[in-house]
């Protein structure tokens, strides 16, 4: 747990942070989001006393942040900044075993935990770990930046605006893979961002500031369904049962696919559900289970053709993954002109379908909320 207590910070007669008080509860994300200057890194850099306050007190599981020397303070939080900060003379394993080696962890140790984070990170270690920063595209070398924040296994991460410099794709990739890694380790987290839509879908709780103050600190649901005032209101914008669409994972809403193998008798399936009257849709999977594309059961010839009666679908366009959000899959859908689109795993196995019905439903519920 995190405790700010009447925390103020000043650079002359210019308050950064004015006289701020915020719980953050163990195991959760707080994300910290606001206008430019109005003092998200500042809270940051006061937590892991790269900066000391004019006024009031930081604790950490009830233990006053100034009773520990910084250097050593900051050894048990991981930080991840915008620009990741790699040494650009050390390799990636050598980048991640900083801390680690700083706390004189033995080498086979460090080697064990090395391989652990890059299996977290998704990133194969015989291809990366002699690497360079140099050698890495903006979304590796920022996993590897969260992998050396996680090197010493601390139960606090601090990360300011950590995927603000990767393009759209990569970051809602690595958004996704963040959510998963937290919900294993459940790390207390401090997130900086500018993106609201970003702190929606990462935060279990978001602080809204200004001007050095916090305006608003609650759950995204309750910020988005109830603004405090104007200012909290115009931030959050209009479209914000759109923007809770962020806060429901696919995974919960997925109904279970129609399919059929191209090692199955087709023909006989399809025979079979125009009897039956349905149903009259359903997804062609490959011998491992992979997706070749949909089939209007309506519209197939005798035999069935997999060149012909395949819809034409550029199935990689249209699918989501499990960890995505209603609100990826709507925009996935509004973008592909398609009412019903397929859910993967991790393997491109497909695990479910969800149609524009189910959002239709949460979007209408979350619209009475607010």
């Amino acid at each position: 747990m995190i405790q700010i207590r009447n925390v103020t910070k000043k650079y002359g007669t210019i308050i950064a942070v004015d006289n701020i008080s915020l719980e953050i509860p163990g195991g959760e994300i707080c994300c910290l989001i606001g206008p430019s200057g109005c003092g998200k890194s500042t809270v940051v850099k006061l937590i892991n006393r790269m900066l000391e306050p004019a006024n009031g007190s930081i604790f950490i599981d009830g233990k006053d942040t100034r009773d520990f020397k910084p250097e050593l303070l900051r050894r048990h939080i991981g930080y991840v900044i915008q620009n990741i900060g790699l040494f650009p003379h050390m390799t990636v394993a050598e980048n991640i075993a900083v801390v680690p080696q700083l706390l004189s962890w033995n080498q086979e140790k460090i080697e064990e935990r090395t391989e652990e984070l890059f299996r977290m990170m998704r990133m194969e270690s015989d291809h990366y770990r002699d690497k360079y920063p140099r050698e890495l595209s903006g979304g590796e070398a920022q996993r590897i930046g969260v992998a050396r924040a996680l090197a010493s296994d601390p139960e606090i991460l601090l990360m300011d605006e950590p995927f603000g410099a990767v393009d759209p794709l990569n970051r809602e990739g690595l958004q996704a893979e963040f959510m998963k890694i937290q919900s294993d380790l459940k790390k207390t987290v401090v997130f900086v961002t500018h993106d609201l839509d970003e702190a929606i879908r990462l935060g279990d709780r978001i602080a809204l500031m200004r001007e050095g103050k916090i305006v608003q600190y609650d759950t995204p649901e309750e910020i988005l369904a109830h603004p405090q005032n104007r200012f909290v209101s115009d931030f959050v914008g209009a479209d914000r049962a759109l923007k809770r669409l962020s806060r429901f994972p696919v995974s919960e809403f997925m109904k279970k696919p129609v399919v059929v193998k191209v090692t199955d008798d087709v023909d006989a399936f399809i025979s079979q559900i125009r009897k039956k009257g349905r149903p009259r849709f359903f997804w062609l999977l490959d011998e491992d289970e992979r997706l070749i594309g949909p089939v209007d059961s309506r519209h197939v010839h005798t035999p069935f053709s997999r060149e012909e009666d395949v819809m034409e679908a550029n199935c990689t366009a249209i699918t989501v993954r499990d960890s995505a959000t209603l609100r990826d899959v709507l925009s996935r859908m509004l973008g592909q002109g398609v009412k019903t689109i397929p859910v993967t795993d991790d393997n491109s196995r497909l695990v479910g379908e969800i149609s524009i019905l189910e959002i239709e439903k949460v979007t209408e519920e979350a619209a009475l909320e607010c």
